[in-house]
């Protein structure tokens, strides 16, 4: 999901004047950074490529956690309330600082229970899940050449008429999870969470599983193409706003979770739009930014991602467009294969399961509820669908994913606006981030 960060280390002055420079002032080089994730110093601070330094203060955050009460370590044949890769994620987003890095923890367990983030994940009924998947960023169902999961977000969707739609789908709380009928947070950010916890909970783990150069270290993030063709800059300014949704929430409660985000089809007024964007960033995550021009495109991606991981609209070989449910590759397909059905009538790929999903290493859990009643089952990692019903799990149905709706130009959706910046923002929004 493009714009996942994390909160900011930075001195308040000095972010504030890093806002102030020219949008044009620093451009990061791909061909470096591909050079440098070619090689394993991208590695650094993660599970098993820590220094002495870095181990002693894994051990005393997890040592401070459990004073507090927020964390349990392995015990009597029991797991880890949370596994090393996580709490790594708080320490390299408050650069090994144990306090700051407890700080954080705390507030993001204390939000967790306070808004029951995983009965929400499980309870979330799965067409409005799948609603708030096609408004935001996408799994291809495929990984860059680390292992790493690869997005892809189309701006121009995000048109008025999308957009409306989108907002009609949460009149009703039960929608969401009866367990937050009540809750005070807008349902758009309820279901920004649950994108969020499929990310963390479902995507990342099984990507850990897979072959990759590194197995040894987990995947902790996410690569995403962020495709701004054909949007004007008016449909910019009324996405300001859902855009920073996602960053604000990344800022506080889902740290360390972006590796990269390739900026494609910039139109000519982009530099405006990113002297906005930058604002909500420290330069810890703008380094992982980069926008890159027509010719760029296609070497850029194939230096980090082999071609049949790339979509076909970017260059690459991958029969996936933007709606589509993931495209496994052939190691994904081995271990949770089950989760697809064969093609519908007129498709050649398989579909891919709706709503909330588990993985669990040597299984997978489906969560979610459809016209109210539970969908929860467990399916053995590597089962066919066969093995999966032999094992008394409810069979997977796989929902043919809503046709894509015809784009169509909107009065009015592109026209000219004043290239100027937008109102000073609330003190939630103009919250700096690191990723």
């Amino acid at each position: 999901m493009p714009f996942w960060g994390t909160k900011s280390s930075q001195p308040a002055a000095e972010s504030d004047a890093n806002s102030t420079h020219d949008a044009t002032e620093h451009i990061n080089d791909p061909i470096a950074s591909a050079s440098q994730a070619a090689g394993t110093a991208w590695l650094a601070g993660h599970l098993h490529h820590l220094t002495d330094d870095q181990e002693k203060k894994l051990e005393e955050f997890k040592k401070l956690c459990e004073e507090k009460g927020y964390y349990k370590p392995e015990r009597d044949g029991e797991k880890a309330s949370h596994d090393d890769a996580t709490m790594l994620r708080f320490l390299r987003a408050r650069k090994f600082d144990v306090d700051g890095a407890w700080g954080q923890f705390k507030d993001t367990e204390d939000w967790r229970r306070d808004n029951a983030i995983e009965s929400l994940y499980e309870n979330i009924d799965v067409e409005s899940y799948d609603a708030a998947r096609r408004m935001y960023p996408q799994w291809t169902g495929r990984r860059d050449r680390r292992g790493i999961p690869v997005y892809v977000f189309e701006i121009k969707h995000l048109n008025s008429k999308n957009m409306a739609a989108y907002n009609s789908t949460m009149s009703s709380s039960t929608s969401t999870a009866e367990t937050h009928q009540s809750s005070t947070v807008p349902q758009r950010l309820l279901r920004l969470f649950a994108l969020y916890e499929n990310l963390l909970n479902f995507v990342m783990p099984l990507c850990s599983k897979l072959p990759r150069p590194n197995p040894e270290t987990p995947i902790v993030t996410s690569t995403n193409i962020v495709d701004v063709s054909g949007v004007g800059l008016k449909q910019f300014w009324n996405l300001k706003g859902h855009m920073q949704d996602a960053s604000v929430l990344a800022t506080a409660h889902y740290p360390e979770t972006l590796d990269r985000i390739f900026i494609i089809g910039a139109p000519s007024f982009f530099p405006t739009v990113w002297g906005w964007i930058k604002r909500w960033f420290d330069p810890g995550t703008t380094s992982k930014i980069f926008i890159l021009s027509a010719a760029e495109v296609k070497p850029t991606l194939t230096s980090f991602m082999d071609p049949s991981s790339i979509p076909k609209q970017y260059g690459g070989d991958l029969d996936w467009q933007w709606g589509d449910m993931p495209y496994l590759d052939d190691e994904a397909r081995k271990v949770v294969g089950v989760l697809e059905s064969p093609p519908t009538e007129g498709q050649t790929k398989p579909d891919f399961i709706k709503g909330p999903v588990l993985f669990k290493g040597d299984h997978v859990e489906v969560l979610g509820k459809v016209n109210g009643e539970s969908r929860k089952s467990n399916i053995p990692v590597g089962a066919t669908p066969a093995q999966s019903n032999n094992n008394n799990a409810t069979p997977v149905q796989v929902e043919k994913p809503a046709e894509k709706e015809q784009e169509s130009s909107e009065n009015g959706e592109n026209e000219k606006v004043p290239l100027q910046e937008p109102a000073p923002a609330s003190e939630t929004e103009t919250q700096t981030v690191t990723a």
